[in-house]
């Protein structure tokens, strides 16, 4: 449906050169990841998808698992493009002053602002980076493993420079793009590897032949002990010249370092601070969410399966040294930021260790932690960007009183700007704070039952140290999130004046709002904001 639907809308932009046109493929678009949902939703009534259904002579793997966050993804899709489906009419409604500033702009500037949603590539490129996302959770080959990856990455670099006449989204994306690069050859090479190694590509078969070989090392270490002590020495040499288990662990070693690239986890996290603050917002919405969803769900297959080996050092252990340098990292570098979004990008590393805490546990009750937490952050992140979204354009649509770069596709950047909100609009404030407080944890909302179930999860393992490193990165972290609240709540905005207030106040274009009660409301409203502000 979907590949079917993006040549689709490919056909449409080919045949005529409309931009005005860009709306109706957007709520195309809407429409379509609709229907999806209502197919990968109806798949799950399939009586055999609980063991999986090999598709397309076993290339994937369809699970009930897979199709419910295939389904989760297209539903964070859909909202997302909501986003761009209603945005340009809301312009003929602006403020006159607002109207003669957009005419006096240069061309560029127009085009970031106006344009900003009528980009015609924009929901063409999200749906075909849902087929490499969709088809990666579900892929049981090396080589199709890694096509769906590049699917889905290369339709992420180019949604990161599809804002061509912002300097700072280019050069991000050229970034993205050449750190992307390298951890696929570090995918490759790990595949490559595991080719020579088994001579298959099928994950079923290396799985298979993983805990075979893993169990004929350990029966045959079990036996030279039981040999004569003039036998051991020479049979010990002999046995452990060729130890294929290490060519398995170097091999996933390999592939796992590409996939923490991927998903910007620590020590590879060092690209996604600067990505994500130099994209436009709403790029850095579906960047930071989709891209690291279906890498986790391939991931828990791979773990599952290849894990558990009896020797002193596997290649689960670098997720787990992996998780720890990211609470580490995330908590104590993201205390020191003052731009919001790079706050956020050292937020999502420490959550990042949280998700790979999960996944390296590899029991039932973990792998139930790893699935609700994946979703709840999810969530939880679309939330913040919604909110940060419009935040931006409320500063936009009054004053914005901060000249910064990039100004017109990243409206909010600094966490000085949001000082003083809560008094400009107390329901995008209150929502904030909801979002952020889940964030740190904060019973009873949803990021507590996550972090809950992971601590259970590693206690439960034996995992004390790692439980105690959460705990305290957990409680430090959510310093940098009471910050932002501190700011918004009960800080005052001093870079606003009265005479600047009456101005635009007079410049309201009434004519526009018919109601004289809504009049009414909107003048007591800005009149005690002021009151309280300065007096």
């Amino acid at each position: 449906m979907i590949i079917i639907s993006s040549c689709f809308l490919l056909l449409i932009n080919a045949v005529t050169s409309r931009q005005d046109k860009s709306l109706s493929y957007n709520r195309i678009t809407s429409l379509i990841l609709l229907y999806s949902i209502f197919l990968a939703l109806n798949s799950l009534h399939i009586t055999c998808i609980g063991t999986g259904i090999g598709v397309y002579g076993g290339l994937f793997l369809v699970t009930s698992i897979t199709q419910n966050f295939v389904a989760f993804i297209l539903f964070l899709s859909f909202l997302i493009v909501q986003l761009i489906s209603f945005f340009n009419r809301h312009l003929k409604y602006l403020k006159e002053p607002l109207k003669q500033k957009l005419n006096n702009m240069n061309k560029s500037e127009r085009y970031a602002i106006i344009d900003l949603s009528g980009i015609i590539d924009f929901p063409t490129i999200i749906l075909f980076i849902l087929i490499g996302a969709m088809s990666l959770m579900s892929c049981c080959d090396l080589i199709t493993m890694f096509l769906c990856l590049e699917l889905q990455s290369y339709g992420l670099y180019i949604l990161s420079s599809i804002y061509r006449n912002s300097e700072l989204a280019t050069g991000a994306a050229l970034t993205y793009f050449l750190l992307g690069g390298l951890s696929s050859c570090f995918i490759l090479l790990g595949s490559a590897l595991l080719y020579v190694n088994t001579g298959l590509t099928y994950f079923d078969g290396i799985y298979t032949l993983y805990h075979l070989t893993d169990t004929m090392i350990a029966q045959t270490q079990e036996s030279i002990i039981n040999l004569p002590e003039y036998q051991v020495k020479e049979t010990w040499i002999k046995a452990s010249e060729i130890n294929p288990i290490q060519s398995f662990d170097l091999s996933l070693i390999i592939l796992s370092i590409g996939y923490l690239f991927k998903v910007s986890s620590a020590p590879f996290h060092f690209w996604s601070p600067d990505v994500y603050d130099s994209l436009p917002t709403l790029v850095t919405t579906f960047v930071a969410i989709m891209a690291k969803i279906s890498i986790f769900i391939f991931m828990l297959d791979l773990v599952h399966f290849a894990s558990g080996a009896k020797t002193v050092f596997t290649w689960t252990d670098i997720l787990l040294i992996s998780s720890f340098l990211s609470l580490i990292i995330g908590t104590v570098v993201g205390l020191v930021q003052t731009r919001i979004k790079r706050l956020f990008a050292y937020s999502t590393i420490s959550h990042v260790g949280f998700i790979l805490l999960a996944l390296t546990i590899n029991t039932i009750e973990s792998i139930q932690a790893f699935l609700f937490y994946l979703m709840q952050y999810s969530l939880s992140n679309l939330n913040f960007f919604f909110i940060l979204l419009s935040m931006g354009y409320y500063f936009w649509y009054y004053h914005s009183y901060y000249n910064l770069k990039d100004q017109l596709n990243q409206m909010l950047q600094l966490i000085a700007q949001v000082k003083g909100f809560f008094y400009k609009n107390y329901m995008l404030s209150l929502c904030l704070a909801i979002t952020l407080f889940s964030f740190a944890g904060i019973p009873p909302l949803l990021g507590f039952f996550g972090k809950q179930l992971v601590l259970s999860a590693a206690l439960d393992k034996g995992y004390y140290f790692m439980a105690i490193v959460a705990i305290i990165t957990s409680v430090i972290g959510a310093g940098y999130y009471l910050i932002i609240i501190k700011s918004v709540f009960f800080d005052k905005d001093k870079d606003i004046s009265k005479e600047l207030y009456i101005e635009a106040l007079n410049e309201w274009n009434w004519n526009d709002i018919k109601s004289e009660w809504l009049k009414t409301k909107i003048i007591k409203k800005k009149i005690d904001y002021y009151q309280h502000l300065y007096h």
